[in-house]
């Protein structure tokens, strides 16, 4: 992956001033009150600094809670069209399987032991004298 220029700007930037604080801390060195504010273009680029940077922070925070505001919670439309057609595409395939695979021989595809249709099965003694089930008629 390859940094872009701006971004090791703003690296280069951040650890200057992660130093810097260090320093101070560490009493390294230091800055006195008086020297800040008498020179008043370091003030105001420090100041101009920080609120670019808290600005900028804002902007990415709100956008990210908006985002999980505003996002869907389920499937969109589409999505769910795709799922109720791979459920099509896939009980096709288990009656293609049916249809192309000897009884009792196991599917290539998922495995499974295939059933013949019931009129496709032999009939035995017990159940040839029994009629079909009737089918309901429509009032």
């Amino acid at each position: 992956m390859r940094i872009s220029r701006t971004i090791l700007l703003w690296l280069v930037v951040i650890v200057a001033l992660l130093l810097l604080e260090v320093a101070q801390v560490t009493r390294l060195f230091t800055l006195g009150f008086a020297s800040i504010l008498g020179n008043v273009v370091s003030f105001v680029f420090a100041l101009l600094l920080v609120t670019i940077l808290a600005l900028v922070g804002a902007i990415f925070v709100g956008i990210f809670i908006a985002h999980r505001i505003l996002a869907p919670q389920g499937f969109s439309p589409f999505e769910e069209e795709m799922l109720k057609m791979r459920q099509e595409v896939q009980e096709l395939h288990r009656k293609l399987d049916r249809l192309s695979v000897p009884d009792g021989a196991p599917s290539p595809l998922t495995g499974e032991v295939a059933e013949a249709p019931a009129h496709a099965r032999p009939q035995t003694p017990s159940s040839a004298g029994t009629s079909a089930p009737s089918v309901k008629e429509r009032p």
